[in-house]
């Protein structure tokens, strides 16, 4: 898991190449989602990348326009329904693009009338070949059971998809591994904090807008790594109820970067100030600063790709919990790397 972790800017470096076989895929598939002019977007995942689909979601609808489900595959696997898919935009998000509901769902889009896509770190995968067009993310080989650089690989190939179905350079994203390197370096000062929350049994991770997905996939690396109990709550449904849990003996990890996010965050961190709660944020300098344990995130990228500089964090986070509680963070108890639903 360290490795794979650190090899993040060189797997993003390698997606942001000009001509490789990623960006000659994307163009073709965005080629067609313009000539196509979808309605709607379906997205089909499990696990970490359902969490990739949810960025997604919030970047498609933000820059496209368009609106976006998450599909729930159990309706056409275990239920059998044969949905009118016609006019609609069907992605499948996976790291091995080998779940077979995941694969069944795509088919039984592409044979409802979808347009299909598979975006895998596994090309030549069952769900490569259940769709019209693939995109590979290039991450190469992940043997960790958490998933770390096929994760932020995925988020930056739906980034460059839906610029490409804009019509938009790739510009902004060019920075990110010299950023993402920057981010890694402070890995020290992450490994301080570990210490801080090494006997917490229970946590809540939160955020809002495009940080809402990097809540949901903090949370999950820590269940997973570390074994404890962490809830993800986008921040505005977190005030609707969930924060009756919240005192100063359960830590709250919060996403705040600059922009519409970050500002969504004021009232929570205000809220969570009067309660006296232990807050850990990353995020923009000005939020970090005034959290109980802050982890800064350097300028330089536009908020729609924060999220793949604000998981790193949490990455590094969940290693050293584990290994402070030694636990195997490549190998938990349990877990496969590829999980065969139906």
């Amino acid at each position: 898991m360290s490795g794979e972790i650190a090899e993040q800017p060189a797997a993003w470096s390698r997606l942001l190449a000009p001509g490789n076989e990623a960006a000659e895929a994307i163009a073709e598939a965005a080629a067609e989602i313009r000539r196509r002019r979808p309605r709607f977007a379906l997205l089909v995942a499990r696990g970490t990348s359902d969490h990739a689909a949810l960025y997604a979601k919030y970047l498609m609808e933000i820059r496209l326009g368009l609106s976006v489900g998450l599909a729930s595959p159990s309706t056409m696997t275990a239920y059998g329904t044969r949905p009118d898919l016609a006019g609609v935009l069907m992605i499948g998000i996976s790291q091995s693009g080998a779940s077979p509901d995941l694969v069944d769902s795509l088919a039984v889009g592409r044979a409802g009338g979808a347009l299909t896509a598979a975006v895998t770190n596994s090309p030549g995968s069952a769900l490569d070949q259940a769709a019209e067009y693939r995109i590979p993310v290039l991450a190469g080989p992940e043997r960790s059971v958490a998933a770390t650089k096929s994760y932020t690989a995925e988020l930056l190939a739906l980034y460059l998809l839906v610029a490409a179905v804009r019509g938009d350079s790739a510009a902004p994203a060019r920075r990110l591994p010299e950023l993402a390197a920057e981010v890694l370096s402070a890995e020290p000062g992450v490994a301080e904090a570990a210490t801080r929350y090494r006997y917490a049994d229970r946590m809540v991770v939160t955020g809002r807008g495009y940080s809402y997905p990097t809540a949901r996939e903090a949370a999950l690396k820590l269940m997973e790594t570390c074994a404890l109990s962490a809830h993800a709550f986008s921040a505005a449904d977190l005030l609707h109820g969930p924060f009756r849990m919240i005192d100063s003996l359960v830590p709250v990890f919060t996403v705040a970067p600059a922009g519409t996010a970050g500002e969504a965050m004021r009232p929570v961190h205000a809220e969570l100030a009067r309660t006296g709660a232990d807050v850990l944020t990353v995020g923009s300098p000005e939020f970090a600063s005034a959290a109980t344990v802050g982890l800064a995130l350097p300028a330089g990228a536009p908020e729609e790709l924060s999220p793949l500089l604000e998981i790193l964090p949490f990455q590094q986070l969940a290693l050293h919990l584990a290994l402070l509680r030694r636990l195997d963070p490549d190998r938990p108890p349990g877990l496969r790397k590829v999980t065969r639903t139906h």
